[in-house]
């Protein structure tokens, strides 16, 4: 049975505005994508940068226990992306893993805020070369790594579960494309910026 001509222009005419108007939300929603990941960025990219001064300078780690530790964090970050993406696909969807996974990482700078800005919550300072500093306690250790972990787990859910959902806003490749083009200068640019002043660096590892 052939279709009737008026028919099929109705069908034409409805693939090109759902082309036009996609179920996403399209370019309306593209300064939130890109200004969540703005934040997401600046925020991650400041306490990965600066971890390794912290731990040696206001945790009084050794230098080799902080690189063992921030190596640590920058593995989870590479592979929690990982359990981000399959949760995402198999589960929730990729809205509802950024929604919750932004506020586990807001919960983790939460803590490290806390750790910085609370004296209890590290060992007392010691001065640069010093043989007799206060190492951390047990329960400053397992604040620690509460928040690294929080924050490890807040970043590894959004950093690229984010851009498969401001993908899905679009429906044409072009303007997906357009929309990855800003997305990973958005991301990478903040952490780029993010590095520790050389004369922090040169006091830090002249340090012990």
């Amino acid at each position: 049975m052939e279709a009737k001509p008026n028919e099929v222009e109705e069908v034409e005419t409805s693939s090109e505005d759902a082309e036009d108007h996609p179920q996403g939300g399209g370019w309306k929603t593209f300064p939130f994508v890109l200004g969540s990941v703005l934040g997401l960025s600046v925020a991650a990219g400041g306490w990965a940068s600066n971890l390794i001064v912290f731990l040696i300078t206001k945790f009084n780690v050794k230098r080799i226990s902080a690189t063992q530790i921030n190596n640590i964090i920058l593995g989870t970050n590479s592979l929690f992306p990982i359990a981000g993406a399959f949760i995402a696909d198999s589960f929730l969807g990729s809205f509802s893993v950024v929604s919750i996974f932004s506020f586990i990482s807001l919960l983790g700078m939460i803590m490290s805020t806390l750790i910085a800005t609370i004296h209890s919550l590290r060992p007392s300072s010691c001065p640069p070369g010093s043989l007799t500093c206060e190492g951390p306690s047990k329960f400053q250790y397992s604040v620690l790594y509460a928040a690294l972990t929080l924050a490890s787990l807040g970043l590894g859910g959004t950093r690229f579960t984010i851009a498969t959902m401001g993908a899905d806003q679009f429906r044409k490749p072009h303007d997906q494309g357009v929309f990855f083009n800003w997305y990973f200068i958005v991301l990478y640019l903040p952490t780029s910026s993010a590095s520790p002043p050389s004369s922090m660096c040169r006091t830090t590892w002249d340090g012990d």
